[in-house]
């Protein structure tokens, strides 16, 4: 198959699974912000990104490696997979040592055992999803987003509507659908044959550590980008306004799971092409068609923001809409990042994706210091998007060592001006506000048409 049509293949079909998964986030958030007030939301939030951030800690990394490894074809398949298994239960274990630390935390200590279970259940779902994609069990892997849809819907209106469970309702549903949905891979996949201590190998073993021990602060970093601000602001302004800002972050995710169903299927085209030698012109010609798809996404949104978070909220949330157009522009940064960071997994080199993402994370602390007690929830807005801003053009600049990718710098450049000329407007309210966002969306359009039909055209040739 052509390289186009296998990765606008794969994408579609990644989409079908991914989409109606990653779709959770906006089917049930009206009925998160009717069952949930701001603060109950807020601590929800807190305890769901604490539980984020420790899955990479207690699993050294390792399902990065998963896919890294998974993904070479002189890797044995098995030994991959034993020994993600292994390394779960094995960090599972040492999780568990922490157990008087997490009693401490406020938010944690009333649910840890939901905690505990949430962080299982996910590591392990996580662990065979990555793995089934790694072996192109490609429609299995969308069927498992769609009965995973299913299932933590259904639990959802059991555990928060039925019997009125409130957060521990929300992590319950979450655990059991994870855990049906890792029975069904593991099976379905046949995955037993993948599992035996014989099959750990030592020196895969450490080459999957080497390259995974370094992704652990940079998950840290990531997170402390995107969520860091969040704790800040509640120990500033109260759960409330993180209850709002949580909320407002929902709707950028919007791009984010676009260009996550993207890097799904493009992770095994550019291993694919990187194998076979290429040096830069697939990636360029990738990059252009992405970038375009991401700031007309971008300008879509920030034009019908208002109308976004009425439809996904409650009346009590409204307010949010005001962060989302500086989170839009942050997203469309992160995205492009990641984009870059592809070219760091190829060549193994995980030490970069660190580097490049600890600045931004130390960006993005001292801003919230500085920034959210002068201009509160907007503030943090904005330390998350200069943060971003900054991580982009590092590895823009330092990855071209190890490859060497075309940027169109003029069209980056006017792409961005139009979207902050078009946040500007929507946060000043000015008369005929709605008529200035429609000519900058046309605009944004004009400006990224040409990419766009250029792509098409390679995916229909």
């Amino acid at each position: 198959m052509d390289r186009y049509k296998k990765l606008a293949s794969n994408t579609f079909i990644f989409a079908i699974g991914t989409f109606s998964s990653k779709l959770l986030v906006f089917i049930m958030l009206p009925l998160y912000t009717r069952v949930l007030s701001n603060s109950e939301y807020g601590e929800l939030d807190l305890i769901v990104q604490a539980c984020n951030i420790l899955i990479p800690i207690m699993s050294v990394g390792i399902l990065n490696a998963i896919i890294r490894f998974g993904l070479d074809n002189s890797t044995n398949a098995k030994n991959v997979f034993s020994i993600g298994l292994v390394t779960t239960f094995l960090g599972f274990v040492g999780l568990l040592i922490l157990t008087p630390i997490l009693k401490r935390i406020y938010f944690i200590s009333e649910y840890i055992i939901y905690v505990y279970l949430f962080i299982l259940m996910s590591s392990l779902h996580s662990l065979c999803s990555n793995f089934i994609r790694t072996q192109e069990y490609i429609k299995l892997y969308a069927f498992d987003g769609v009965l995973r849809t299913v299932l933590t819907i259904a639990f959802n209106l059991i555990f928060l509507v039925e019997f009125e469970y409130g957060i521990a309702g929300y992590l319950l549903a979450t655990i059991l659908s994870d855990l049906i949905s890792a029975v069904v891979l593991f099976i379905a996949a046949k995955l037993y044959k993948y599992v035996g201590l014989s099959y750990i190998d030592k020196i895969t073993f450490k080459d999957m550590l080497k390259y995974s021990i370094p992704l652990i602060p940079t998950t840290v970093s990531t997170w402390i980008i995107s969520m860091s601000d969040r704790y800040i602001l509640s120990y500033i302004l109260g759960s409330g306004a993180n209850g709002l800002y949580a909320i407002a972050y929902k709707v950028p995710t919007i791009i984010t799971i676009v260009a996550g169903i993207f890097m799904d299927a493009w992770q095994i085209s550019a291993m694919d092409e990187y194998q076979k030698g290429d040096k830069g012109a697939f990636f360029s010609k990738v990059l252009k068609v992405y970038s375009s798809l991401l700031f007309c996404g971008a300008s879509v949104i920030i034009t019908f923001t208002k109308l976004i978070i009425i439809l996904l909220a409650s009346v009590k949330f409204y307010s949010a809409w005001e962060y989302i157009p500086v989170l839009v522009i942050a997203i469309v940064f992160a995205s492009l990042a990641n984009f870059i960071g592809s070219i760091y997994m190829m060549h193994k080199k995980s030490e970069y994706i660190f580097t490049t993402t600890a600045v931004g994370a130390i960006i993005n602390i001292i801003l919230n210091l500085f920034l959210i007690p002068k201009y509160s929830i907007q503030g943090a807005a904005i330390a998350t998007l200069i943060s971003y801003i900054g991580m982009f053009l590092i590895r823009a600049i330092n990855s071209r060592n190890f490859m060497t990718i075309f940027w169109d710098i003029p069209k980056l450049i006017l792409n961005t001006v139009v979207i902050i000329v078009q946040s500007i407007i929507m946060l000043s309210e000015i008369d005929n506000w709605f008529i200035y966002e429609l000519i900058l969306v046309s605009t944004i359009a004009l400006i990224n048409t040409k990419d766009l039909l250029t792509g098409a055209r390679r995916i229909i040739k």
